[in-house]
């Protein structure tokens, strides 16, 4: 029988929607209740709550993980109209893992979860590629108003004793209407994200890529660049030397390119928007969006381990029908084995790392045995020896973990 642990100190498990909240109660249920008595500070961020508590859970799980220092996140909705009718919220509630990220200031990194039989689909690619991704600002903290006909929308900027310092004219809407949005960031957030990322290329010992549009957006993306070049002289070039790792800022459009004809191998920084699309699109080279871990690191030291995806709506839909379902828990599982590490690392218990440790080799050999979901057996090579549903992918896991874990 499988020795049973416990975690010294509180996780925060923020649990939440669709067919995600359904895999996240079988992995608890089936790979660590058995092993580990997780200390647990439990809040339900799925849609409902969030909307019965005008989304003050969602704040209120962020100061829990200030005070605790470890959080583990479900995937979440995002409302928009639709989903406001589905279930009759009261209104389209912010993105919760954007309002965790601004309450923590933290950088997302993201890195592929790699195995030997899913062959990345970009061929020069023989590295994982980790995606540093700014998580405060630009649309996810945004403003918009929908024009209804002509007329003028202006930039203005009033200092803290009233007086106006700027105004400018965004667009003058002559013959009809259509959409303004106004975004923003801060000095302090750009120059944590800066130096978050330098030190998480210094901590995996790879060079730090970043790129911007300063050549159109010669104050915006020119203020990124600006500050990312002063920290690194300041404080990073020495280091940096030291470690053999280089730094390197070119035009976005650039980073993209030489990226795309790489070996990988790098950390790559990414504004809030850029990272959003190109952690998905290099998760989805690298085999599926559910094969990537994902982690908010604050300057504070506070953490929060996520899944990197959406709720897989289309396949909860037929989990309510009755029917089986192939979704792929890995970055799911992850996100609690990255939690539960980091709480082993930060109380000094070397059992709970073990256990970590563990769950995700068993993990990772149930697919390369053969046995995986669906999303994996299309790029199998070789082809599949058993694609399963979630729930019986979950058990292989299981039984390979009690083989390990003794």
């Amino acid at each position: 029988m499988a020795k049973k642990i416990s975690t010294k100190n509180v996780i925060v498990e923020m649990d939440g929607d669709e067919m995600t909240r359904v895999m996240w109660k079988m992995i608890k249920e089936k790979l660590i209740a058995p092993n580990v008595d997780v200390k647990i500070e439990y809040y339900d961020l799925g849609l409902k709550k969030r909307d019965e508590t005008d989304d003050k859970i969602t704040l209120d799980a962020a100061e829990a993980i200030k005070r605790h220092g470890v959080g583990v996140k479900c995937a979440t909705i995002t409302p928009d109209k639709a989903r406001v009718k589905e279930y009759s919220l009261k209104q389209e509630w912010k993105s919760p893992n954007g309002t965790i990220r601004a309450q923590l200031d933290g950088t997302v990194f993201r890195k592929p979860i790699l195995v030997n039989n899913i062959k990345p689909g970009v061929r020069t690619w023989t590295k994982p590629i980790i995606v540093g991704r700014h998580a405060y600002g630009d649309v996810y903290k945004n403003t918009e108003f929908k024009v209804p006909g002509p007329g003028k929308a202006e930039l203005v900027y009033t200092d803290c004793s009233g007086n106006e310092l700027f105004r400018g004219t965004i667009h003058d809407f002559k013959k009809s209407g259509g959409v303004i949005q106004g975004t923003h960031n801060t000095d302090s957030s750009i120059r944590s994200f800066a130096k978050a990322c330098m030190e998480y290329s210094l901590d995996q010992k790879v060079d730090l890529w970043f790129g911007a549009k300063d050549t159109i957006s010669k104050t915006y993306d020119g203020t990124f660049r600006d500050i990312f070049t002063d920290v690194y002289d300041k404080e990073y070039r020495d280091k940096f030397s030291k470690a053999g790792i280089l730094f390197n800022f070119t035009l976005i459009d650039d980073t993209v390119a030489r990226i795309m004809k790489s070996e990988g191998g790098m950390l790559w920084a990414c504004k809030n928007y850029d990272g959003d699309v190109m952690s998905d699109m290099v998760a989805s080279a690298f085999g599926s969006l559910a094969m990537m871990t994902s982690v908010l690191v604050s300057p504070n030291g506070w953490i929060e381990y996520e899944a990197a995806h959406g709720t897989v709506q289309r396949h909860y839909y037929k989990h309510l029908k009755g029917e089986e379902t192939s979704s792929n828990c890995m970055a799911t599982l992850f996100a609690w084995t990255g939690a539960i590490r980091k709480r082993g690392e930060l109380d000094g218990t070397k059992e709970v790392v073990a256990f970590a440790d563990s769950l995700e080799k068993a993990a990772l050999d149930t697919v390369e045995n053969g046995i995986m979901t669906g999303d994996l057996a299309k790029l199998a090579e070789p082809h599949a020896k058993k694609i399963c549903s979630t729930e019986v992918f979950i058990d292989e896991i299981a039984k390979k973990l009690n083989s390990i874990w003794k």
